[in-house]
């Protein structure tokens, strides 16, 4: 019997297919498509040399390639297009090829039409990856056979042929995943919705309508679980088609998910000790609470609380580096936003030295200056956000001159430098940027490595 994915691929045949980008979900999918025959034309904004002999790989198996400046100049006359999930979907380019009759489409939207089991999918502007870890944790200690993929780094498209209708799968999904999904999973989870990747969005609004895709095409035997702490993720709610689930850290549900008297309830049964989470901070409280009312009917209770005694989280997520003279080092280079950078400083009973400041995403920083007074006692600030966070110190109710004390650095060892000579036993530092890395970094977690490299030569 022909498999689902060759079946896929033998639809393409005869046809012009150009995927953009060769990343991490796309270069499996270039491989499988031309061993299945398929003609593919590559295009990448990055040079032939950036790729180490990949390129010349894939031209052996017979791929075409259009690499450099004019990367897109060729997609306009392709029948089908893969978008890489960084790529707005309404390029000059790409609107050309919609129009000329191509079908856009993405590696995770190919998957969801092929997937054969059930799946279940997270988003949120913070928080997505460690909720999507701990739900995938839970239902293989459950005994499931899960799938994990999408945006926490595995592609799955390649993987369908292994699937069984009795699998699972988990999907941490971005907001630019989301925007042009034509498909939701069964149950959606949505952690938060904040300010976030509006230098790609063209405004909140939209960011926000990518964010809702992820249960828009649900039906009435799907579930969404939305933040019911959170306004505007608690808005969805009105625009479901399955049922609801809220969860909340600080108002009593008889029907969600919330904590009493020290216990997270699921309608109003105890499942988990609140003191039996390993992880620190109450936005792991939440995550675990997401978690919890996304598994619910799949993983028994007593699974969920020898899970949380275990789990010691993901790397780049308040991830303890090391204890050297009694000052604790913090990886928390996930922190690409604000509103991840406050979850990460009210992680700690403690004012702490804060390293943070990275690539300009065009994210509005106000919210963090009164977050920092309250705890920050060093704060070490680089990268292109630098001036805008000590704007917002700054300009917070309440600041005074050298509370915190600011110190501006160039670079990223001389943060950690300057940080190891400003800390003293008992101390906590965190690198938790509230920024994007690009502008020194290729992704957060190349920054983090480095972070941790330099706090390892200490």
């Amino acid at each position: 019997m022909q498999s689902i994915l060759q079946e896929y691929f033998d639809s393409l045949k005869g046809k012009r297919v150009a995927v953009i980008g060769m990343g991490v979900s796309n270069t499996p999918l270039i491989r499988r498509m031309l061993q299945g025959g398929v003609q593919v034309l590559v295009c990448d904004r990055r040079e032939r040399e950036a790729f180490g002999g990949l390129v010349e790989e894939l031209e052996e198996a017979g791929g075409q390639f259009c690499l450099g400046p004019d990367y897109l100049k060729a997609v306009t006359d392709a029948d089908v297009i893969f978008r890489t999930p960084g790529l707005r979907p309404d390029v000059p380019e790409l609107t050309q090829a919609a129009a000329n009759g191509a079908q856009l489409t993405s590696e995770m939207e190919v998957f969801m039409q092929l997937c054969p089991c059930r799946v279940l999918g997270v988003t949120g502007s913070d928080g997505k990856t460690t909720t999507t870890t701990i739900i995938a944790g839970l239902l293989k200690a459950e005994g499931y056979r899960t799938f994990v993929g999408g945006n926490i780094g595995n592609p799955l498209l390649c993987q369908v042929d292994e699937m069984r209708p009795d699998d699972l799968v988990v999907l941490e999904l971005s907001s630019f995943q989301l925007l042009t999904m034509q498909q939701s999973p069964s149950v959606a989870v949505v952690t938060n919705v904040s300010p976030n990747h509006l230098d790609v969005h063209v405004d909140m609004e939209e960011y926000v309508q990518a964010k809702s895709n992820i249960f828009a095409h649900q039906d009435d035997r799907d579930t969404l679980v939305l933040n019911g702490d959170d306004e505007l993720t608690a808005q969805f709610a009105a625009q479901a088609k399955g049922r609801v689930v809220l969860f909340s850290r600080t108002k009593l549900l008889d029907q969600g998910v919330c904590v009493r008297e020290g216990w997270i309830m699921l309608r109003s049964r105890p499942v988990l000790a609140v003191e039996d989470i390993l992880l620190p901070g109450v936005h792991n409280l939440e995550n675990y609470m997401a978690a919890i009312a996304a598994v619910d009917g799949l993983v028994s209770d007593q699974t969920i609380q020898q899970f949380a005694r275990t789990f010691s989280g993901v790397a780049h997520r308040i991830e303890l580096v090391r204890e050297l003279d009694g000052v604790k080092w913090y990886n928390d280079s996930i922190a690409s936003s604000p509103s991840r950078t406050i979850a990460g400083l009210r992680a700690f009973n403690q004012k702490v030295i804060l390293i943070a400041g990275g690539y300009d995403k065009h994210t509005p920083y106000d919210v963090l200056g009164p977050q920092i007074l309250q705890s920050v006692k060093v704060l070490l600030l680089t990268g292109d956000t630098a001036e805008k966070i000590q704007q917002a110190v700054e300009q917070a109710p309440g600041y005074a001159p050298g509370h915190p004390e600011i110190i501006r650095c160039e670079h990223l060892r001389q943060a950690v430098e300057q940080a190891s000579r400003k800390a003293e036993a008992g101390d906590v530092v965190i690198l938790s940027p509230a920024s994007a890395s690009f502008d020194q970094f290729r992704n957060f977690e190349e920054r983090g490595n480095v972070f941790r490299q330099y706090v390892n030569e200490l």
